[in-house]
């Protein structure tokens, strides 16, 4: 049965359609004859307990440069509708964890994927965290002190922000390095919160696993490998997508996480290992979904789309 989609997300105009795992996604409603409302974070407003959005109705085309079609602009209670897709990429700020507070009001009698509570309690880089024993030796802190003996103990470091994505403000310190001094004063100035300091891994010039789940269910994967001279090997900063298959260590950290993930109603996730380690479960907007189909692997837009439909059937 067709369901009344609606779906926060960012721009439309702006995302790059060759890779972008919400566009997939709104295709495939689209194919399956779902109606689909959109609108961007901005547009989300409460008044008194009507939960409402200024948008449009949307068409998708797989299509560069003439990708979507807005129409019939309006305001929508979004009680109203069947599901709405939680899909704006970080920065995990304030005002994105609003918009939880705001969605959780009409969630489950509206189903938003994913659950905004479990968005909110399971920051990417903390929620990880519950899997310590499955990380690379890691420490969260603000203090040169904490950082310098972790240097002194592990050599090689990872410096990144707790609340950053797609590969931004990511440093490597070698253990003569003599920035480090100044790179934990720069963190220190520009960010509120403490920052993740890890062991860096060698490993990760063979590629950084970006692992998909459904629901809990482990569902693709491609392997994101860095440039030459980077230790950055997201897509957004030039890494380069290859297929690839789980190892048994990827295979046990799945179904470490799957049961987790699972009872959160975190359906779409994705996952990141380097070597045998896990480095961080993406839930906000996670990506790789359009590359696993075009290297032969699953669709996983379908996948997702069969495992909203079932809840919704169950709901």
């Amino acid at each position: 049965m067709p369901l009344r989609v609606a779906c926060q997300m960012d721009p439309i105009e702006r995302i790059d359609i060759r890779g972008d795992s919400t566009f997939a996604i709104l295709l495939e409603a689209q194919r399956r004859g779902h109606d689909l409302f959109y609108y961007t974070p901005p547009d989300l407003s409460l008044h008194g307990d009507r939960l409402q959005a200024c948008g449009h109705t949307l068409e998708v085309d797989d299509r560069i440069g003439a990708h979507y079609r807005l129409s019939d602009p309006r305001v929508e209670n979004l009680a109203d509708r069947d599901v709405v897709l939680l899909r704006q990429d970080p920065p995990f700020d304030m005002a994105y964890i609003t918009t939880t507070h705001l969605l959780e009001r009409i969630h489950p009698r509206t189903l938003v994927v994913n659950d905004p509570a479990q968005v909110r309690n399971a920051p990417e880089k903390i929620f990880v965290l519950d899997f310590l024993d499955l990380m690379p030796p890691t420490i969260v802190t603000r203090s040169l002190d904490d950082v310098q003996a972790f240097r002194r103990e592990m050599g090689d470091i990872i410096i990144k922000p707790l609340y950053g994505n797609g590969g931004a403000a990511i440093f490597r310190i070698g253990k003569d390095d003599s920035n480090v001094g100044s790179l934990v004063e720069l963190f220190q100035t520009v960010f509120r919160e403490p920052f993740i300091v890890q062991q860096f891994r060698p490993e990760v010039k063979e590629g950084d696993k970006r692992i998909i789940l459904v629901d809990g269910e482990f569902a693709g994967a491609i392997n994101r490998v860095p440039q030459a001279g980077e230790t950055r090997s997201n897509l957004h900063v030039g890494g380069t997508a290859k297929p690839t298959k789980l190892t048994p260590r990827e295979e046990e950290i799945c179904a470490r996480l799957g049961p987790e993930l699972k009872k959160r109603g975190l359906l779409f996730t994705g996952i990141d290992v380097i070597g045998p380690y896990l480095t961080e479960i993406n839930v906000t907007s996670p990506t790789g979904i359009r590359q696993v189909k075009a290297f032969g692997g699953a669709d996983i837009a379908a996948l997702i789309w069969d495992a909203i439909e079932r809840k919704r059937d169950a709901a």
